[in-house]
Parts: C-alpha cells; structure tokens; sequence
C-alpha cells in the first residue's frame, strides 16, 4: 500500500532535505564544516547467537538495537550494508529463510538483533503463529531493547504487517527509525513522493506518537542514506555510553 502523495508544499520542502524525513520534532542540521572524525559504531559486529524462544534470549543486559521488515524488503542487505560485511547477515533467494532471532555482537558489547522476515506465505502456519506470539512479545517486553530499525521495501510501504510491527512496538516508547529500502529502483521524482506520502501517512495514523519516528530513503546496492542510518543506531547508543 503506497499512501496518498503529499501536497505540492511538502514536496518543495523535502527537495531541500532528499534523503531523510524525521517526524516531529524536526532535529538541528549539523553544524556545517564541523572537523569531527567519521564515526561507523557498527563495524566489526560478530555473530552471537540464534533464539527461536524467549528462554534463548541473550542475558546480561547489554542494549540492543532490532532490525525488522518483511521477507524480501532488504533486511539482510541494510544489514550488511550497516555493518560492512558482506554476509553477516544471511541474503537468500528464498523469502522467510531467517527463522529464528540472530544476534550480533559489536566491539561496545551492544547487540543487534534480526528478527524474522515476516509475510512470506509459504511460511508452515504453525510457525508463523509461532513467530507473531514471540515478536510481538520480544517487542513490547524484552527491557533491553532500545530501537527499532524497520525495513521497507519503498515500492511497497506500510503494508498491513508493518503498521502491526509499529502497533506492538510504538507503545514501549522507544524510537523506531524506517528504511525505504531499494530506493535506487524509483526515479529521484518518484523517490521524493513515496518518502513525502509514507510522512503523511505516519502522521495521520500515530499522530500522538511521531516524535518516535524518523524516515529515510535507503539502498544497501548503492550505500544510499547508510551514513543516517549509522548516525541514528549512534544516537541511541552513546547515551548508554557504548
């Protein structure tokens, strides 16, 4: 389901910002020409773990950061792309391969956690229910779980699965930052309308939420936005001082 375009002055002000949306409020601009060192807090992360239930759940407490999109939208491909490795997380041909939780281990001790892709039909049912009781429950309970990366396919935004996986997360409290992942597939026009309306969207349907929520145009093939998804992670990592 792609939303409703936005209206004409919208689009003129995300011409002067392409490749992020933040939700109110809108944060400061850098400070131009600031000489500071580039920063890439996901590097050199280290597979850590698989949990298929809540008692496998990694201990000790460390933050951790989820990533979660439907089967086929770039998940493990904005992954990779993050942390720059090429098959950290597992790219398959086959949609839904992922059954399971993987954590990975970054030098701060912080965790990353990719869930399952979700919406894949030929899924077994069982294993599907199975996976809607454990995310929703790691979502809305796991304590250490400090954001939410969600990847969509921008072609195809907020689906009826994604609006779910905000519904169980957004009530916690903690930021959800949305990649419109493949973006390099739409034409730059088209690429500034889908951002502008997926806006409008979350505006209109978590108004009293917003200010949890950041969007931008993402493409793992050609490292578009990797720097503010980097920059996001960062932010709500280095008050927990990792």
């Amino acid at each position: 389901m792609v939303p409703v375009p936005a209206k004409g002055r919208r689009v003129q002000r995300m011409r002067r910002q392409p490749d992020k949306r933040r939700i109110v409020p809108k944060p400061r601009r850098p400070t131009a020409g600031a000489n500071l060192p580039a920063r890439h807090p996901l590097r050199h992360a280290e597979f850590l773990i698989t949990a298929a239930d809540w008692p496998q759940l990694p201990a000790g407490g460390a933050p951790e950061v989820a990533f979660a999109g439907r089967s086929n939208a770039g998940k493990s491909s904005a992954i990779n792309a993050l942390t720059q490795r090429t098959r950290l997380a597992f790219v398959s041909k086959t949609p839904g391969r992922t059954q399971h939780i993987n954590f990975f281990r970054l030098p701060s001790g912080a965790l990353l956690a990719d869930l399952p892709g979700y919406g894949y039909a030929e899924v077994p049912a069982a294993m599907r229910r199975h996976w809607q009781r454990f995310i929703a429950r790691y979502l809305a309970e796991r304590a250490p779980l400090i954001g939410l990366v969600l990847i969509m396919d921008a072609r195809h935004p907020l689906t009826e699965l994604d609006s779910q996986m905000l519904d169980w997360f957004l009530p916690s409290g903690r930021p959800v930052h949305i990649l419109l992942a493949k973006c390099d597939k739409l034409a730059t026009g088209e690429q500034r309308r889908v951002l502008d309306a997926v806006y409008e969207a979350l505006t209109e349907s978590y108004g009293g939420r917003t200010a949890q929520i950041a969007v931008q145009l993402f493409s793992a093939t050609r490292r578009l936005g990797v720097a503010e998804a980097e920059r996001a992670v960062e932010s709500w990592l280095a008050p927990l001082g990792t």
